[in-house]
Order: C-alpha cells, then structure tokens, then sequence
C-alpha cells in the first residue's frame, strides 16, 4: 500500500487550552502598573490556591479621570511587560478591546462565558472594596465572583463574605510613580525594568512644558 502524500495530511492542530477552574481578576487603571500590583496578584495567586490571576487594566474609568493617562494601549502594553516571566500572571485586553467604560460586572460576565469551569475572585484593596455598594450592579456582579480584600494596616478588615489576604505594606502607588518620573527620579524598585524602559522609550507621564508668556 502506497503512503499517503504529506500533502494530504490535516495540518496539525494547536494543543489545547488548559481548563482554568480558580481564576483571579485584578483590574484598575495600571496608570502605571508597579510592583506593588505584582504583589497584590501574587499574594492572592499563592494564598488563595489560584492557577491564573489576570490584570485586567480598564479602558475608561467609569468612577474617576485616570490622570496623566498615556491612553489603554500602552497601559495594556505596560501591564504585558509587568507579568511576562511571572508564573500563573496575565494581562488581559478584554476592557481595552472592548472599549467604553469599564463596568466590572461586564467582565466578570464575559470571563464566564469565556471560561465556564472557573470559579472567579475579584481580587482588591479594602479602600476599594468599600466602594463596591457604588459599583455597577453590585449584586450582579458579587453573584458572578468571590471577593477577596487585602486590607491595609489600621483597616477594620474585608467585608462580610470577603476572603482577607495576607499581604505585607508595599507602599508603593502610581501616582508616587508619576510623581517619581514628573521630578525625573529613579524608578528602581518602583515598576519592573521593562515597563520603566517602556515608560522612557515612549515619554510617558513626561512632563508638560509651559510655553513662556
């Protein structure tokens, strides 16, 4: 029997996706992403036995203006560059492809369509945590996910339900980061290199000059 031509063999097929069953969502601005972020998803990763934290950076900030904000892209480009190399951390570009505000909710809703073995946990700040009530359909959104609080020193604590995450103080914020780059200070143990080098190829959050009167 003659073989059959290689030409005539399908193509070979890509391997399959693994099925994610603890899946983390940690969204914001990433204005910019810093190392302080890497820790939150890392902390809740290890702690709550996760396979996956996602960074989800927004498109449009539905509760606040996202200062000196260099556009979603090179926030999503900024948060690629933060998790590559990390074990069990990926951005994700839904809000950005999707564009407009970014509700919560929304996602939560498409990540379970995407991914409908998963058990999702929103993984937040207790600052922000108190401002869920206030959120985009509150209760919607608390039924698609667990939520899990890392609370800050002198907080009462996460909220009823709410999983408390044991992470030390990094006192590290974007804005600190933009302050840092607005007085062309170091960002060394700020962001992780590639983004800081990401930041200086593109003159990110430079400073605005003021033309002489």
């Amino acid at each position: 029997m003659v073989p059959p031509s290689s030409q005539s063999q399908p193509p070979p097929q890509p391997p399959c996706p693994p099925v994610l069953r603890r899946l983390g969502i940690l969204g914001g601005t990433f204005n910019p992403p810093h190392l302080g972020h890497l820790a939150l998803a890392r902390c809740a990763l290890e702690q709550l036995g996760l396979e996956r934290v996602l960074l989800v950076p927004s498109c449009v900030p539905p509760h606040k203006r996202a200062e000196a904000d260099p556009g979603p892209e090179h926030r999503l480009r900024m948060c690629e560059l933060a998790v590559a190399g990390v074990p069990g951390l990926e951005a994700c570009p839904l809000e950005v492809r999707r564009g407009g505000p970014s509700y919560t909710v929304d996602t939560l809703l498409a990540l379970s369509s995407l991914h409908p073995e998963a058990t999702l946990t929103l993984i937040l700040g207790s600052d922000i945590a108190r401002t869920l009530p206030s959120w985009q359909r509150p209760d919607e959104l608390m039924a698609l996910a667990s939520i899990a609080v890392a609370a800050r020193e002198g907080d009462a604590g996460p909220a009823d339900g709410a999983v408390h995450l044991d992470l030390p103080e990094v006192p590290i914020s974007s804005s600190l980061v933009r302050a840092r780059l607005a007085a062309g200070a170091s960002l060394a143990g700020l962001v992780p290199p590639a983004v800081a080098a990401y930041i200086a190829e593109h003159s990110l959050y430079a400073p605005t000059e003021v033309p002489a009167s």
